[in-house]
């Protein structure tokens, strides 16, 4: 590390770790877990991958918090925090972007070729020539022409709103309202940290915190309304993995980014850490909590409206 007098600035550089490769480790555990859960053989692997990916994590924040609180910080040192979590929302982005071509495509290409549409369509029409190419799919092309003994069933109701009369029971608007709502509720916190006021901080970051796992609540309950009432299941034909997959990762990050949040709520409010110049633990999780919000805007109206 130079120092000052030698007309450098000065970079803070840790002491060697294990955590790396211990969360090197976990990771892994969770990845072998994950596909031996989907093959049937159980979720144990899963769980404890899961377990120690999140105690790693915990335990490494908590030695960079100590660090930053030491004033081992130094502004390059800042500056590759600001860069990592900028690319790390960018790879959250091109994530999601991914699966909105993967509906795109399937909406206009794949479901009107299975229709008998286009040069591409002639294999749709010979073999399911009464399967009606609309969005979204209520019957599966296997089920036009086997009826109820197709292995692949549509589902009974899809979750766009069937009459304004309802609008107010829809649970995707709530989900929309809460949302938003909660994303000017942590700018709130933001402009009250800025100025210094630790009081209205943690009341307006508190009411983001509630609104984050309320939409989650929200989103289960509206996935029981799916299952049980609508026969809308992951296993629904196309539109069943395309809404499952988009909303459910998407509630996933949700419920990510309200964990992210409470732990900067905890920080303030029992350690006081923060202030008007060093926040940068609050800004990544609110920069995050934008981005979260960005898509489900995206996710309303390309997954429930359109």
């Amino acid at each position: 590390m130079s120092t000052e007098a030698s007309g450098h600035e000065k970079y803070y550089i840790p002491e060697k770790s294990s955590i790396p490769i211990v969360f090197a480790a976990a990771t892994l555990l969770v990845g072998w877990g994950a596909a031996n859960a989907v093959v049937g053989g159980g979720t144990s692997m899963l769980l404890v991958g899961m377990m120690a990916l999140v105690a790693t994590m915990g335990f490494w924040w908590a030695v960079v918090i100590r660090e930053s609180q030491a004033g081992l910080d130094t502004p390059a040192l800042n500056s590759s925090y600001v860069y990592g979590m900028a690319w790390f929302i960018f790879s959250e982005v091109m994530f999601f972007f991914a699966f909105f071509g993967a509906l795109f495509y399937i909406r206009s290409f794949a479901v009107p070729w299975l229709g008998g549409e286009g040069d591409k369509g002639l294999a749709g029409e010979l073999l399911w020539p009464e399967f009606q190419a609309t969005w979204p799919p209520m019957i599966t092309p296997e089920q036009s022409v086997m009826g109820d003994k197709a292995v692949t069933v549509g589902p009974g109701e899809s979750m766009y709103l069937h009459s304004i009369s309802s609008i107010f029971t829809w649970l995707p608007l709530w989900n929309t309202i809460v949302l938003l709502s909660s994303s000017g509720t942590v700018h709130f916190a933001h402009m009250a940290l800025k100025e210094n006021n630790r009081k209205r901080f943690n009341f307006w970051l508190g009411i983001t915190v509630a609104l984050a796992f309320i939409f989650v609540i929200l989103q289960a309950v509206e996935y029981y309304e799916a299952y049980a009432h609508l026969g809308l299941t992951i296993s629904s034909g196309v539109y069943g993995t395309t809404f499952f997959m988009l909303t459910g990762f998407h509630g996933m990050h949700v419920l990510i980014g309200g964990i992210f949040l409470l732990t900067q709520l905890t920080r303030s409010t029992g350690f006081k850490h923060f202030t008007d110049k060093e926040h940068f633990g609050f800004e990544a999780a609110s920069w995050y909590w934008h981005f979260v919000d960005v898509v489900w805007v995206c996710l309303f109206l390309f997954v429930y409206i359109l």
